[in-house]
């Protein structure tokens, strides 16, 4: 039986030779990346040096024929160092959210490499990196969970794509198990008049313009991020429209961006509910066309992060301690679902991604259904009796 070949990229036992006209020759064999094997040698004055430099010449040589030096002795920081770069050039593109390439960074400074950043990429298992995601599962919860393993699958893909692995372990890591989601929750007809009535009587809130951006995001359905990234050359009062087309976030170490929607799903031309005119008109007469719709106080673009922090202060810990931006959103999804109008038409409302492969490449759905503002308006979220005509 046939003797099997060496792996690529090593080399066999080196032999040290006197020879005759003077000095000691290193000789090996090396199997190169094209699979063929070859004779390899070195000649120096002594027999050390000669040993030394076939070794350092093997090295360099095994260097290049991997992929960025990335191969089974790697450590997994390394990887996990190279694939960053390629998320951070994906984030530059456009081609990714700099709020993923951010996360992303964090699970990986904060979970990943104290655990897993010294093990050597032919080290990592299936059952090393089951018992990490299920301890940080335990730690930090199902969504830091779930994050942590799509970064490992990441990065390791990484790693199979250069050669160092035969395989990506981490797509066998056993299903992170999570409690049983809560069936989503939006305001109710009732409830909705008692938060803006206490937002409007609350002169913090109305000094920070909560109660007409809660008006705005219940009015649309936007996130809270889209909703302060509107400004006035996006907003047509005339034809009652607004597009919708960026989000505010805040990136360490650079600041608050302005950024494009998620998905071109999320880029939309919405119909505002009449009470959603009248309140923007009642901004425009009494603090001009600033930039931002909704501005800081010094005009500027405004925070999300710090904006959320102001509705919790404003929500109190009673009754609606439960209350998030977020669930404006789902209010608003309810009112219209309510309706009866369909998945699909309250879908390009909120901007979500299209719900068939149909939809998604054979139908153009940038106005969403003038339906949704005339059902809007009949929902008690404008705060006057001229604010809903009739039928």
């Amino acid at each position: 039986m046939a003797r099997p070949p060496m792996p690529l990229g090593t080399f066999g036992n080196i032999r040290v030779y006197r020879v005759a006209s003077g000095g000691y020759r290193a000789v090996t064999t090396f199997r190169d990346y094209d699979g063929v094997t070859r004779p390899v040698e070195r000649h120096r004055a002594t027999e050390r040096a000669a040993e030394k430099a076939l070794k350092e010449h093997l090295r360099d040589r095994t260097r290049a024929g991997g992929t960025d030096g990335l191969t089974g002795e790697s450590k997994v920081s390394a990887a996990a160092d190279l694939w960053l770069v390629s998320i951070d050039a994906a984030a530059a593109a456009g081609q990714r959210s700099p709020s993923t390439a951010q996360l992303y960074r964090g699970t990986l400074d904060r979970q990943v490499r104290p655990a897993l950043g010294a093990v050597r990429l032919r080290e990592v298992t299936v059952p090393r990196l089951d018992l990490f995601v299920q301890t940080v599962r335990g730690r930090s919860g199902v969504a830091t969970a779930k994050v942590a393993r799509t970064v490992l699958s990441g990065l390791l893909g990484l790693a199979v794509r250069h050669g160092a692995i035969a395989s990506n372990p981490a797509r066998d890591i056993g299903r992170i198990e999570g409690l049983r989601a809560k069936a989503p929750r939006a305001l109710s007809l009732e409830e909705r008049r008692e938060w803006l009535a206490q937002l409007d009587g609350d002169p913090t809130a109305v000094r920070k313009d909560l109660p007409d951006l809660c008006r705005w995001m219940l009015a649309t359905g936007v996130r809270i991020g889209e909703a302060l990234a509107v400004s006035w050359d996006e907003v047509d009062l005339d034809a009652a429209t607004v597009s919708v087309e960026y989000t505010l976030i805040r990136i360490k170490g650079i600041g608050l961006v302005r950024k494009s929607t998620k998905t071109s799903a999320g880029e939309r031309l919405l119909p505002l509910p009449a009470f959603a005119v009248q309140m923007l008109r009642r901004h425009r007469e009494s603090e001009g066309e600033n930039y931002p719709v909704f501005p800081d106080s010094q005009g500027g673009w405004r925070d999300p992060s710090n904006t959320s922090r102001d509705l919790r202060y404003a929500r109190g810990s009673d009754g609606f301690a439960w209350v998030t931006s977020h669930v404006f959103r789902k209010t608003c999804a309810t009112i219209l679902d309510e309706a009866g109008l369909s998945a699909r038409v309250i879908a390009d409302q909120l901007g979500h991604s299209r719900t068939s492969m149909t939809q998604d490449a054979y139908l153009g759905r940038r106005l969403a259904s003038d339906m949704t503002a005339r059902v809007l308006d009949r929902s008690d979220l404008g705060g006057t009796d001229d604010a809903f005509p009739e039928g």
